[in-house]
C-alpha cells in the first residue's frame, strides 16, 4: 500500500519524538484516525472529551516535560474548540502544535458542512506559523517548520490538513524549482549577552544595598545560580505564579509569590529595595513592583519582544538566564552587609507563622486556607501540582512550600478556569512514574473538571503511578469573582450570577470507579489527603469550604478590609463571623498600628 499524506504526518511526528498526540476525532481527520489505526497508536492518540481539554492536556504535557506538545482536531467546530487551551499556550509562552482538519478542497468556498475559515480563525493564536498543506510536497516543510518554530519561539503553530488532502498518496517534493525540501531536527543553542553588557549588569548589582530577586519560568533551569547570586548580594527572592516551582520555598529568603494573590513579604521586599533583578520573568502587574524611580533595574530575558517592559531597568540582558547567570556570578562581589537580609528572612518566618494562624482560623464549615495548608506537609517529594484559576489559586499561592524535585504550574496569563485537571493528565503522560495533584474550585469542576474525570478513568492503567489527586473546594459560589465584587464594586454578591448548584463530586468519582471522598468537618482534612495519596488510582477530595473567607491581598490596609466586611454584611447578616476572625487576624498581626477589631 502507497504511503499516504495521513500516514506520513505521523511518521515524521515520530521521527521528531513524539510519543503522544492529544485529540478528539471527527470526520475531517478521518484520514489521521485510519492512518492511527495502520501505525498501531504510535504516536499514542490520547482521547479527552473535548477539543478544549485536548488543548491543555498538550499544554500540560509541554509544561511539566519540557518538550513539544501536539493536539489534534476536526475542522469546524473541532477547530474552534482548540482555540482557549491555543491560547494559553501563546500567552504562557509553551511549544505547542495544533494539527487541524478542513473542509476537502473541493467544497471550499461553497458554504460547505463545517467549512470554517481556519486562516482567519488561528491567524491571531498562531501568529508565530500557520499554513495549509494543500499538495504532498508541500507537507515536510510545513510540518518541519510548525515544530521547530513552536519549539523555538515557544509557541502554538497550526498545521491545516484538508479532509481530502489526508488520503492522497504521499510524494516528497523533488530537486525542482519551487519545491521546498525540509530536514530533521532544530539544533541546540544558547544565547547570552555581550560582556559589556554584563559589566554594566554587575556595575549596578554591587552597587545595591538591598537587593530584590524576581524569578519566573524563564529561570527554571538556573535554580543553582539563582540561589548562589542571591546569597552573595544578600538578596530576597520573590516569585512570579509561573515561577513558583523555580527555587525551593524552604529558602529563608525566599518570601514566596508576588502580586494580588502573592505574600506580604514579596510586597515589603518589592517597596523596600533600592535595587531590582528580574530573570525570566514578565509579570505584568508594575504596582507589586518598586515604585519608579526607587529601585534601579536589570532584567534577563530570552525573548527580546519581552525585554525592557513592566518596569524601567538600566540594563537589559537578552540570553538564557542559566547561561547569563554564570557569566555574571564572577563579576559580583558579596555584599557584606547584611541587615536587608536579615529584614527579609525574618519578615518570612513572620509570614509563615501568620499564614499558619489563618489557615487554623474556624469557618463554616471548612476554612479553605486550612484545605491547602494541611496538603503542604504531604506532598510527595516528586509532585506535580496543578492549581486552577479562582480563589484556590490564592491558597496555592499562600500556603503550598514547594521543595527540589517538585514541579507546579497553572493559567498564568490568560487566567483561564479549567485547565487544572486536563494539566494534570497532560503531566501524568509526561511522567507516568509520578504523582499529580490538581487543586480546582467548583466553578472549574462543573465547567470542564468533571469531564476529564472520565479521561482519567479511562487511562489510569497507563501509568506506573497511578495517582491523580484531585481536590475540590466545594462551596457554591464563583468565590474570586464574588471577592472581586465586594473590593471593587461594594457589592455582597449577586446571587444569579455567583451561586453555584451543589454537586457531589466525590459520588461522581466514585460512579467511574475512582475513590471519592467528601469532607465536611476541619478534622476530617487532613486524613482525606492522606486517603487520597495512598489510593492505587485516580482519587477526588471534595472539601465543603466556607465561601466567606477573604481571599486577603498583600498590601491590603485597614480601611480596604473593613470596607470589605461592611459589604458583606450588608448582605448577610449571618455572614460576619469568619470574616471577622479574618479581619482580626490580620488587622493585629500584619498591621500592628491598625485598630483592633471588636471580638466576634
Amino acid at each position: 500500500m502507497a504511503t499516504k499524506v495521513a500516514d506520513r504526518i505521523l511518521e515524521r511526528l515520530r521521527e521528531w519524538g513524539v510519543e503522544q498526540v492529544f485529540g478528539y476525532p471527527g470526520d475531517g481527520i478521518n484520514g489521521l484516525l485510519a492512518a492511527w489505526e495502520r501505525a498501531g497508536d504510535t504516536p499514542r492518540f490520547v482521547q479527552a472529551r473535548h477539543e478544549e481539554m485536548s488543548a491543555f492536556q498538550a499544554v500540560g504535557y509541554a509544561k511539566f516535560s519540557g518538550r513539544l506538545g501536539v493536539c489534534v482536531a476536526t475542522s469546524g467546530p473541532g477547530a474552534i474548540h482548540l482555540l482557549n487551551g491555543l491560547y494559553d499556550a501563546k500567552l504562557d509562552h509553551v511549544p505547542v502544535v495544533a494539527i487541524i482538519g478542513q473542509t476537502a478542497r473541493t467544497a471550499m468556498g461553497g458554504s460547505y458542512q463545517q467549512e470554517v475559515d481556519l486562516h482567519a480563525l488561528f491567524k491571531d493564536v498562531a501568529s508565530d506559523f500557520l499554513e495549509t498543506v494543500t499538495v504532498p510536497e508541500q507537507l515536510p516543510n510545513v510540518l518541519d517548520r510548525a515544530i521547530r518554530t513552536a519549539c523555538a519561539r515557544r509557541a502554538p503553530t497550526a498545521v491545516i490538513v484538508p479532509a481530502d488532502v489526508q488520503e492522497l498518496a504521499y510524494e516528497a517534493p523533488s530537486h525542482a524549482f519551487k519545491m521546498v525540501p525540509s530536514s530533521l531536527g532544530l539544533g541546540e543553542s544558547t544565547a547570552v549577552p555581550s560582556d559589556a553588557s554584563l559589566q554594566r549588569a554587575a556595575d549596578l548589582l554591587n552597587a545595591g544595598d538591598k537587593v530584590a530577586i524576581l524569578v519566573g519560568q524563564g529561570a527554571a533551569g538556573a535554580r543553582a545560580e539563582v540561589e548562589e547570586i542571591a546569597e552573595l548580594l544578600g538578596a530576597g527572592v520573590a516569585k512570579a505564579l509561573l515561577g513558583k516551582d523555580v527555587l525551593s520555598d524552604d529558602l529563608p529568603y525566599v518570601t514566596g509569590s508576588i502580586g494580588l494573590l502573592g505574600t506580604r513579604p514579596s510586597y515589603e521586599l518589592m517597596q523596600g529595595c533600592d535595587t531590582l533583578l528580574t530573570i525570566g520573568s514578565s509579570f505584568p502587574y508594575s504596582q507589586f513592583l518598586p515604585k519608579y524611580g526607587s529601585a534601579r533595574g536589570v532584567q534577563i530575558d530570552l525573548d527580546p519582544h519581552m525585554i525592557g517592559m513592566r518596569y524601567s531597568y538600566e540594563v537589559n540582558l537578552v540570553g538564557d538566564a542559566r547561561a547569563t547567570l554564570r557569566r555574571l556570578l564572577p563579576l559580583l562581589r558579596r555584599n557584606e552587609g547584611r541587615e536587608w537580609h536579615e529584614e527579609t528572612v525574618a519578615a518570612v518566618a513572620r509570614w509563615r507563622e501568620v499564614n499558619g494562624r489563618r489557615a487554623r482560623l474556624s469557618a463554616d464549615p471548612v476554612n479553605p486556607e486550612y484545605v491547602a495548608a494541611a496538603l503542604d506537609p504531604l506532598l510527595p517529594a516528586n509532585a506535580m501540582i496543578t492549581a486552577d484559576s479562582g480563589s484556590v489559586t490564592n491558597w496555592y499561592a499562600r500556603h503550598l512550600t514547594l521543595r527540589p524535585g517538585m514541579n507546579a504550574s497553572l493559567s498564568g496569563t490568560l487566567a483561564t478556569m479549567g485547565c487544572a485537571v486536563p494539566y494534570a493528565i497532560g503531566a501524568k503522560f509526561a511522567h507516568p512514574d509520578r504523582p499529580a495533584i490538581a487543586l480546582v474550585g467548583d466553578g472549574a469542576m462543573q465547567m470542564n473538571g468533571l469531564a476529564e474525570l472520565i479521561t482519567a478513568a479511562k487511562y489510569r492503567d497507563r501509568w506506573t503511578d497511578p495517582r491523580l489527586v484531585v481536590g475540590v473546594w466545594n462551596n457554591q459560589d464563583l468565590n474570586q469573582v464574588t471577592w472581586e465584587l465586594r473590593a471593587m464594586g461594594g457589592s455582597p454578591s449577586f446571587h444569579p450570577s455567583q451561586h453555584l448548584p451543589d454537586v457531589s463530586y466525590a459520588a461522581f468519582a466514585r460512579s467511574l470507579g475512582l475513590t471519592g471522598i467528601r469532607v465536611d468537618k476541619p478534622e476530617d482534612v487532613e486524613p482525606a489527603w492522606r486517603e487520597a495519596l495512598s489510593a492505587d488510582g485516580p482519587a477526588l477530595v471534595e472539601f465543603r469550604t466556607d465561601p466567606d473567607v477573604p481571599p486577603i491581598p498583600p498590601h491590603a490596609t485597614w480601611d480596604q478590609i473593613e470596607s470589605m466586611a461592611q459589604s458583606i454584611l450588608r448582605g448577610d447578616k449571618n455572614a460576619g463571623g469568619v470574616i471577622r476572625q479574618g479581619i482580626k487576624a490580620k488587622a493585629q498581626e500584619w498591621l500592628p498600628t491598625s485598630p483592633s477589631p471588636a471580638d466576634d
